[in-house]
């Protein structure tokens, strides 16, 4: 019995093969699973891949209210045609990249090849900047470079404060300019051809407003003064010229000597406050052009189409045109305080296209600034009137253009607000429909605080009652039903 016990210690086990232990359903499972891993490994990677080298408008979805990383189409326009390489410097100490110029900055080069970001850390590279610019150097700014030209942008250019108002209510706006003043900088070093402004003056005319003066600068427009009373004619380079609120007539000889220009292809815009002394040379010149100035000051009859409890304070429709059609598309509103009404002569050889246009219900007090009540009187003209004409006419030269406004105050930059910038951005486009410079039209600065609400007359009473009124009466009868329901069960 020892010995069977014995051998049967010495037999070896029934243990399953090497290969036999690859057959088993265990290792099968394990297999797949190894394989199934490995795949969709391999699919996150490729994807991954696929995915950065994807532009950043389509990888980065823009969920800002302001839309702050959403490109306009002006630069998708300008940046998308470049044939030259661009430049962009970053100059930034490593670890303080800015997190939304970065979006920024990605967004640019995923719309052309020929554009590239190269960091310069102020640290490692002290006299980099140096070569371009003598401007004091700033954490997160950018030098924009093409061939020969370059342009330095302060990062206090790309995040612009606003102190204004800090006094009254201590608080300081904030708005993001990175788009606006990148686009313009590219422009610049890309385009040797810019266009120079020459503002009238001599006639008690207002300086253009700070901001519009601003906005110009920022489209590469090179901003001159003009006094024709020392001169024989319009400078040669003029590509347009801006009467901006005169409060007196032009002379005679003046006016030869704008017409002349205008006659030569020449470009114009025309800014008119309501004065009540004649101006027979600024009118000639306005009927040249098949406009003419109505008599006193537009009152808006319907409440849709003014400020609430302010008829003055005009909401004009805003009508199809290269210079308005951004303004519609976005939906904005465009506020004209105090106007005076612009008419279309029925014989006029010119083409006369309305930018913005009163209601019917619209109607001009012949008093003026003497008016004695806002309700319409007997003698009182009917509207509906222009506040705003872009004309072009044919002329031995090829063609001229001139854009007509009233009033200025469309363009004060606090009434501007009020319509979260868009009076700006029509003057702006204005400017650059007149020095064929469309694809930069509107690149507007984006808010990093809380915008206005601008609310018609008549929609601000509807929403006052529906509030007030409705809602409340809505909750009340509601929570009666629910109680009345119950107690009788």
């Amino acid at each position: 019995m020892n010995k069977f016990l014995n051998r049967a210690k010495k037999q070896p086990a029934n243990k399953p093969s090497l290969r036999a232990s690859f057959k088993t359903r265990a290792f099968r499972a394990g297999g797949y699973s190894a394989a199934a891993t490995l795949i969709v490994i391999a699919i996150a990677v490729a994807v991954n891949l696929f995915a950065g080298a994807l532009p950043a408008s389509i990888t980065h979805i823009d969920t800002t209210a302001s839309g702050l990383f959403t490109l306009s189409a002006q630069t998708e326009q300008l940046v998308s045609a470049l044939d030259e390489d661009v430049t962009i410097y970053w100059i930034v100490q490593s670890g303080s990249e800015d997190s939304t110029l970065t979006e920024l900055l990605d967004r640019y080069m995923g719309l052309s090849d020929c554009v590239s970001v190269v960091k310069k850390d102020p640290v490692v590279y002290p006299n980099f900047a140096s070569q371009y610019t003598s401007e004091p150097l700033y954490n997160n700014s950018l030098i924009v470079t093409s061939g020969e030209r370059s342009q330095y942008i302060s990062n206090i250019d790309i995040y612009v404060s606003d102190y204004s108002s800090y006094y009254m209510t201590g608080s300081v706006s904030t708005e993001f300019n990175g788009e606006g003043a990148l686009t313009a900088a590219i422009d610049y070093v890309t385009n040797e051809d810019l266009p120079v402004l020459y503002t009238l003056s001599g006639h008690g005319e207002s300086e253009l407003p700070s901001n519009l003066q601003s906005l110009a600068e920022s489209e590469n427009m090179l901003v001159e003064s003009l006094s024709l009373l020392t001169l024989d004619a319009v400078p040669e380079d003029a590509d347009l010229v801006a009467i901006y609120a005169p409060q007196s007539d032009i002379s005679s000889d003046e006016l030869s000597m704008l017409l002349s220009y205008m006659q030569g292809g020449g470009k114009m815009i025309l800014v008119l406050d309501f004065i009540e002394e004649d101006t027979p040379n600024l009118d000639a010149l306005l009927a040249q052009y098949g406009l003419s100035l109505a008599q006193g000051i537009v009152l808006e009859g319907d409440a849709t189409h003014h400020m609430r409890g302010s008829n003055y304070y005009l909401l004009p429709n805003i009508e199809s045109h290269a210079i308005t059609d951004p303004l519609i598309e976005g939906g904005y509103y465009v506020l004209a305080p105090v106007a005076q009404g612009l008419l279309v002569a029925e014989d006029t050889t010119a083409t006369v296209t309305p930018l913005l246009e009163t209601s019917e219900s619209a109607y001009a007090k012949i008093d003026g600034y003497s008016l004695t009540t806002y309700e319409k009187e007997e003698g009182d003209i009917d509207g509906p009137f222009l506040l705003g004409a872009a004309v072009t006419q044919t002329v031995e030269a090829g063609e001229t253009q001139l854009v007509v406004f009233t009033p200025s105050r469309l363009c004060d930059e606090s009434v501007s607000m009020l319509v979260a910038g868009a009076n700006d951005d029509l003057f702006l486009n204005a400017l650059d429909w007149l020095c064929a410079r469309e694809s930069a039209i509107s690149i507007r600065a984006k808010s990093l605080d809380a915008e206005f609400l601008t609310v018609p007359s008549s929609s601000a009473s509807t929403l006052s009652a529906i509030l007030i009124v409705v809602l409340p009466l809505g909750l009340l009868i509601t929570g009666a039903v629910i109680t009345w329901v119950r107690r009788k069960r």
